[in-house]
């Protein structure tokens, strides 16, 4: 098996990444939200446009 982010072979302490800077990048795609699945769900929209304007209204 190969590490998703970078190709090389997977480590098993990190698996099934090959480092913890694999795992990192990773978690950070999904922290950001690249992890993302797209919807044209109306109410999907109208849930993130909520939940932005929550969040901004904490900052």
């Amino acid at each position: 098996m190969s590490c998703p982010i970078c190709q090389k072979d997977t480590d098993a302490k990190y698996r099934p990444f090959c480092s913890r800077r694999c795992a990192d990048v990773d978690l950070g795609k999904w922290l950001n939200g690249s992890y993302s699945v797209p919807s044209d769900a109306p109410e999907d929209a109208e849930e993130a446009t909520e939940e932005i304007a929550r969040e901004s209204r904490l900052h």
